[in-house]
């Protein structure tokens, strides 16, 4: 029976205390089931005994009572059974009665006919699908049903041809996790309706864990005929890295974790879809700029003796710099990409990434982000349909009153629509926490831009030493990565690295500190606690993760002044760091591949390596002992616990993500390609740990990403700003177009002569710094020559190249702007077809219901004896049908 091997002297249907001992070396390891082999466990609790044991013991027996009288059945594994010999676990079974009652409060939507609207979303070739593709019966585990709310008292309306299995394992456990999350664990003639739910009695350790079970193995079938061992399948076909390139089972992914975990796997997986196509227009741009570097006048006047050779260029610091030739660093602003198999690769400098694909890349991406959020909001409406939440609002679940607003609100009154009094949180105390959250936030904030500055400063006086250091450095003299090494590279490389050390220290301390302030605020629902606890990690993050970038992208050479009027950072010593003389785009470009591949290498280690050590070293004991022995509630009792907030850290990570390809896109169109990359491991790391190192979480459902949704949207337009000024002010793009347009001395259309026009002279001897050999050297503006009438204020070039800026921004943000509030219009938020079958359904839900009811007015009617209610059945069947649904309705 189900695993299960049947005993004579069991008789009763479930075993005695004393031979459940010897009866469990029999029993299958992977049985989900009671003793008797029939009734499954819908959820497991666990506990421990302690010194506080009598109390605990008082609250385990009253909250146990109190659910049996709620009508779930307990069976309980005592301690001296289990593999380590403390733990002892209740397993719970909800009979069809109570999940009938509370599918009815639920509202949850259950099947009543088959859907017999024609699928008609065959693609053209469809068959160059195929070898990405997963058996239908991964993919679509359930026949496609119309659906509608249950209703107890018309059970015979829906499709149950099986009472036991009608329900999916999902639905059982979050309709018993509904039950324990209310259930008293104080008597009832003591009053206190407060002292209740699971929450509270995990919180004060009365138990130790509540879970539902996983229903087999994750690497073989179940033996029990009767476990679906969807959890095999999952690994089998979603969690293995070699399936990569397959579609993701959806369908199976919310059959078994729930509406809630399948929304955000369908997000991640449609994101790295749309990332696809970004990469590929990413990376055509990149090999332009590669494949164009020998048209590239700019760069060889720069490399040339002729020009480059010639020019000597001011002191990029103060007392241990010296004067050095422009083609001296050639080199320097080459860029340093990425170190595969113990090769060293380097490609050509800015124009890499500083040419005329940047700037239509930078309108493409604001393009892209558009449709990939448009196209979303279609395919979360089609999944909202598919998967039953088509008018779903958020659950009572999601909205009860947290266990720690109960406890610590010790004020009463009167709720308005219930009519009972309910805690609540003067206002006083509320502002007075909310006004100590916000300062913390901002001291946390504060702290992230000292750290920054500090780094700024690091920069400044790290370079004089790499200066002076690397003047007669050995390593100039290797042949291959020697002329590469410089104060330049040396200074950017170590500052970033620095400063993602210190992004990821912060982050980690940070994280307990939000945690803390949330908790401080008492939130009065989950619901608000989950969107507290997003504003302040978002903001934070935001700030720690991208003050770098904008440092770098929008002030960084912005307030340098002139030779002999340097502008000094707070009034010290430390002269504004100067951009590198390739520009600060490759600086920012630098910048952004540490920080982002640093962290994207670290979250997956950090999220596939953690769990499994943790569970290996939890689970040491059991290895020892027989296999028979490690039953299927404490395999699972071994594995990490889910939480409340896991599929939190999930999305803050991709918005993260998105944030580094959208906002910053314009100095680096390769951050797609490795997002990409990232995206396709990041699925099967976490389907990989969510299968086989945590519990199974309780089933919730979720018909969007929330709050998330916002967040993107409010980035996207963001990003177009900062890739506009990213262009405009950070690449040399502008000042290059205008030169060859208007101040090319020839008149030609090329960059002949750019370097020297874009470099303004400085007289030595004016600033008291007489050189022997010297007289003049270069520095990067446009300011007049020294002797001048003006002498070195700005020129006219300067204000021209201004001007061309700021008409470059407005126009680009204009532009794109129309185009994706355009295409934004043009793209509606729900299919057509979607829209159709949700309205089939209703009109079907309808008609049913009124046939239902006529039905059975009939049978009532026919048992009636009186002869003056015997015309009474046909009164609606002589309707036409608009007016049964107005009866209906």
């Amino acid at each position: 029976m189900n695993g299960y091997h049947q005993h004579a002297s069991s008789s009763s249907g479930s075993l005695q205390q004393g031979q459940s001992a010897i009866d469990k070396q029999q029993h299958s390891k992977d049985s989900v089931f009671f003793r008797d082999g029939v009734r499954r466990i819908d959820f497991v609790l666990s506990y421990v005994d302690d010194k506080d044991g009598e109390r605990k013991q008082e609250r385990r027996k009253v909250y146990e009572a109190n659910l049996e009288k709620v009508g779930l059945e307990l069976e309980i594994e005592d301690k001296s059974e289990s593999e380590d010999g403390k733990t002892s676990f209740v397993k719970i079974h909800a009979p069809w009665e109570v999940l009938a009652t509370y599918a009815d409060v639920l509202k949850i939507k259950v099947p009543f006919k088959v859907n017999d609207i024609p699928d008609n979303s065959e693609m053209p070739m469809n068959w160059l699908s195929t070898p990405f593709r997963l058996p239908e019966h991964i993919m679509h585990p359930e026949p496609d049903f119309f659906t509608a709310p249950f209703n107890k008292s018309k059970s015979d309306f829906f499709l149950i041809d099986n009472k036991d299995t009608f329900f999916p394992p999902s639905t059982r456990n979050r309709i018993v996790y509904y039950i324990l999350s209310r259930c008293s664990y104080f008597r009832d003639e003591c009053g206190d309706k407060d002292k209740k739910g699971i929450k509270r009695l995990l919180n004060n350790s009365t138990y130790t864990a509540a879970f539902p079970l996983h229903d087999s193995r994750y690497w073989k079938r179940s033996r029990d005929a009767n476990c679906e061992s969807e959890r095999f399948s999952l690994y089998k076909h979603w969690a293995g890295f070699l399936s990569f390139f397959k579609e993701q089972p959806l369908n199976l992914v919310r059959k078994y974790y729930g509406e809630k975990i399948g929304i955000y796997f369908a997000w991640l997986g449609f994101y790295t879809e749309m990332l696809l196509f970004a990469a590929i227009v990413g990376t055509i741009c990149f090999i332009y700029g590669f494949l164009t570097y020998d048209d590239n006048e700019w760069s060889k006047e720069i490399c040339s003796e002729a020009v480059g050779g010639k020019i000597v260029m001011c002191p990029l610091c103060d007392k241990k710099c010296g004067y050095w030739k422009l083609n001296s660093t050639c080199n320097s602003s080459w860029f340093l990409m990425i170190s595969l198999f113990s090769h060293i690769f380097f490609f050509q400098q800015s124009h890499l990434f500083d040419n005329v694909g940047t700037v239509f890349f930078a309108i493409f991406m604001g393009i892209w982000v558009t449709l990939f959020l448009e196209f979303w909001k279609r395919r979360q409406a089609r999944l909202e349909y598919e998967w039953d939440l088509v008018d779903f609002e958020e659950e009572q679940q999601q909205l009860q009153l947290r266990p720690e607003y109960e406890t610590k609100c010790t004020n009463r009154k009167m709720n308005r629509i219930t009519q009972e009094m309910e805690p609540y949180l003067p206002i006083t105390s509320k502002c007075a926490r909310t006004c100590l959250s916000g300062a913390t936030v901002l001291f946390w904030i504060s702290l992230i831009i000292a750290c920054i500055i500090g780094v700024i400063a690091y920069r400044l006086a790290v370079y004089a030493a790499f200066a002076s250091i690397m003047k007669d450095s050995p390593t100039t003299h290797l042949q291959v990565v020697g002329p590469f090494i410089t104060p330049q590279l040396a200074t950017s490389v170590t500052a970033s690295c620095i400063n993602f050390v210190i992004i990821m220290i912060l982050n980690l301390m940070y994280e307990r500190v939000a945690v803390w302030i949330t908790d401080m605020e008492i939130p009065k629902t989950h619901l608000e606690y989950e969107n507290k606890l997003t504003v302040k990690m978002f903001l934070f993050q935001f700030v720690n993760y991208y003050s770098s970038c904008f440092y770098v992208a929008f002030f960084k050479g912005k307030f340098v002044g002139y030779p002999g009027d340097y502008a000094y950072m707070f009034g010290s010593k430390l002269r504004n760091e100067e951009c590198d003389p390739g520009g600060c785009l490759i600086e920012l470009t630098t910048q952004l591949v540490i920080v982002m591949t640093g962290k994207q290498v670290w979250g997956n280690i950090q999220e596939a390596l953690v769990p499994w050590l943790m569970n290996w070293w939890g689970s040491r004991k059991a290895r020892s002992h027989p296999e028979s022995l490690y039953s299927r509630w404490e395999q699972d009792h071994d594995l990490q616990g889910f939480g409340q907030l896991g599929l939190f850290y999930e999305y803050l990570e991709m918005v993260i993500q998105f944030g580094f390809i959208t906002l910053f896109v314009a100095s680096f169109p390769l951050a797609p390609l490795m997002a990409l990359i990232n995206n396709i491991i990041e699925v099967r790391v976490d389907a990989w740990k969510l299968t086989t190192q945590f519990r199974r979480p309780v089933a919730a459902k979720a018909h969007s990403i929330g709050a998330w949704q916002e967040i993107l949207n409010g980035m996207a337009v963001l990003s177009v700003v900062t890739n506009a000024f990213i262009v405009a002010f950070t690449s040399d793009m502008i000042p290059r177009l205008v030169y060859m347009y208007a101040y090319q001395p020839e008149g030609e259309m090329n960059m002949k002569g750019y370097i020297n026009n874009s470099l303004s002279v400085f007289n030595i001897s004016s600033a008291g710094n007489l050189h022997l050999l010297l007289l003049l050297c270069r520095y990067r503006d446009y300011r007049y020559p020294p002797g001048h009438e003006k002498e070195y204020s700005h020129t006219m070039q300067f204000w021209h190249i201004l001007a061309a800026k700021l008409a470059f921004i407005i126009i680009m943000e204009h532009v794109v702007f129309l185009v994706k509030f355009f295409v934004a219009w043009m793209i509606p938020d729900v299919p057509s077809d979607v829209r159709a079958r949700v309205k089939r359904e209703r009109y079907l839900v309808q008609e049913y219901l009124h046939n239902y009811e006529v039905e059975k007015l009939k049978v009532q009617l026919s048992q009636n004896t009186h002869d003056e209610c015997s015309c009474a059945p046909m009164i609606y069947p002589s309707l036409p049908k608009h007016e049964v649904l107005s009866e209906c309705l």
